[in-house]
């Protein structure tokens, strides 16, 4: 007991030594809180530890900044790339835009397209009558320019066969020729028919009505009905046998005439000046020839469906100037009716004949 007694105020010297010992250092030193936070930490963690655990956090802080700067930079980046691919693509549209113009599925490009397109046909159809037309006055112009110099040409030989008689002192060969050309002069002497027909005299004048190529039966057609319609004095509408966009109009005046054409598709227009009759007298009057056509000829066509074949003729019926014919390159041989003129003969068999 003694024993423990010593060891308890043996303890409780020490501790108050310790207690004192404090005091003193306490005194001697003024310690900062800071420091005896390091203090406490110190006693809990050594510094090695301690070192680590900073240096590990501060790295983790370093690596967490850059990604989040990489992140950042990496969105910037994106939007960037975005924002420029969006520009081309306007920039592609506009580009298209222009170059295209407005949209093909508009009407009104369409209506404006169909529009040219229909102007250009016109155009074309238009210089092409107009070149045909020009055509046409030439040619004809050509026709009756060729029949006042065969009239010059024929009255000069004319005179200077009277004139070289006269010399020889013979008198003249009447033949009924010569006969029937002075018949007519004393006639047209009688009468006052070698005066030209003028817009002021009172007969009848001839009109060349110009139309288009090829349609002068239809213009022939609409003439007459306008003339029989509104009562107006055209005595006649002749069209000339391979004459070509042209037909002859007989009336009392100009204006006469001018109504008959008047509104009619295809007509094109009066010439200027009147056509005198003997100017196209060559172009009505026909003479009848007698063709020379017997049965059992070989013939060849000359106009029609059946054009350039050869054929046989198996009967002539002359009243009404037709043929029946047979075409030799048929394998069954038909019979049919041409007109006599649309044949020509080429061979005559003489022992059949």
């Amino acid at each position: 007991m003694a024993e423990e007694e010593e060891k308890t105020m043996e303890d409780k010297q020490e501790e108050s030594k310790d207690l004192e010992e404090r005091k003193e250092e306490e005194e001697g030193e003024e310690v900062t809180i800071d420091e005896k936070l390091e203090r406490a930490e110190e006693e809990q963690h050594p510094p090695d530890e301690l070192g680590v655990e900073r240096e590990d956090e501060g790295e983790q802080e370093e690596e967490g900044e850059r990604a989040e700067e990489k992140t950042k930079r990496e969105e910037e980046q994106e939007e960037g790339e975005q924002e420029e691919k969006e520009e081309r693509e306007e920039e592609e549209e506009r580009a298209e835009e222009k170059k295209e113009g407005e949209p093909l599925t508009s009407p009104e490009k369409e209506d404006e397209y169909l529009a040219m397109m229909k102007a250009e046909e016109e155009e074309k159809k238009a210089s092409k009558e107009k070149e045909e037309e020009l055509l046409e006055e030439k040619d004809i112009g050509e026709e009756l320019s060729l029949i006042k110099s065969k009239q010059r040409k024929a009255d000069k030989k004319d005179k200077k066969e009277e004139e070289k008689r006269k010399k020889e002192g013979k008198a003249p060969e009447e033949t009924e020729e010569i006969k029937g050309v002075k018949r007519k002069k004393e006639e047209e002497k009688e009468t006052g028919a070698e005066e030209e027909v003028t817009e002021e005299c009172d007969k009848p004048k001839i009109y060349a009505l110009r139309t288009t190529a090829n349609r002068e039966d239809q213009v022939m057609d609409f003439v007459t009905s306008n003339a029989a319609r509104k009562k107006l004095r055209v005595y006649s509408v002749i069209r000339p046998h391979g004459m070509r966009g042209y037909i002859f109009l007989e009336a009392a005046s100009r204006a006469d005439a001018e109504q008959a054409a008047f509104g009619v598709p295809y007509a094109r227009g009066l010439l200027p000046n009147i056509i005198q009759y003997n100017e196209i007298e060559h172009m009505l009057e026909q003479v009848k020839k007698e063709m020379n056509i017997q049965k059992n000829d070989i013939a060849e066509i000359i106009s029609g469906p059946f054009k350039r074949e050869k054929c046989k003729i198996t009967r002539i019926d002359r009243a009404k100037e037709e043929v029946v014919v047979e075409l030799l390159e048929a394998a069954v041989p038909i019979p049919i009716t041409v007109k006599m003129d649309a044949v020509r003969v080429i061979r005559r068999d003489k022992e059949e004949g």
